[in-house]
């Protein structure tokens, strides 16, 4: 696999979806995987963008199939990542972007060993309750329960290669998009997408 799969994580709220969309607007050659998911669409979501919305009936045929990357049960509701896009998008040289829950990231972790971990956390465990507050997409017993998975994930960190506490979006977005570009100009990915002999032939007569 040639492409670079970026997994970035952290609690319900902090801010992921837009720092990677505002990533997505600047970086080149990054594409974003679309989970699936049994929990509700919101009012501003939108089918095969956000998320492929299916029954528990249809996930649960798709596990049985073996078509996730990675699959995990998160605040009562299925979500996975279909492995064919991903595969076939790294066999192509095409970096891809996860955004998933902490529990799926721990997955990733042990299948794909030169995949890029990145945490986003919120400054405070106070103004992630008000981020999801603000955000009112959730009854309130759902946001109780992302509130207490999120003081689980934010234990999870020190897993991590990356942590970007997201205070400030542009800062953040600025933040991810130099991780990428820092990962993709590492020597042995240098080398692998351009080929030793490009870069160490000396190109015939030097004078």
């Amino acid at each position: 696999m040639a492409g670079v799969l970026y997994v970035i994580s952290g609690p319900s709220g902090v801010g992921k979806t837009s720092i990677i969309d505002g990533v997505m607007k600047k970086v080149k050659n990054v594409v974003f995987s679309v989970s699936c998911t049994t929990r509700p669409k919101r009012p501003n979501e939108v089918d095969g963008r956000d998320y492929f919305f299916v029954d528990e009936r249809t996930f649960k045929c798709m596990m049985e199939q073996d078509e996730f990357l990675e699959w995990a049960v998160v605040h009562g509701y299925y979500y996975g990542t279909p492995r064919k896009f991903v595969e076939e998008q790294l066999k192509n040289n095409v970096n891809v972007i996860l955004d998933i829950d902490v529990q799926g990231a721990m997955t990733v972790m042990k299948k794909v060993k030169d995949a890029v971990f990145i945490f986003i956390a919120p400054p405070s465990f106070e103004e992630l309750k008000r981020r999801l507050m603000r955000r009112g997409t959730e009854r309130q017993e759902d946001m109780m329960k992302r509130l207490e998975d999120a003081k689980k994930e934010l234990e999870q960190i020190p897993k991590f290669q990356y942590l970007i506490v997201n205070v400030d979006l542009q800062e953040s977005i600025d933040q991810l998009t130099s991780i990428i570009v820092a990962e993709q100009l590492k020597v042995e990915r240098v080398i692998e997408r351009l080929g030793s002999h490009k870069i160490f032939s000396d190109g015939g007569d030097s004078q």
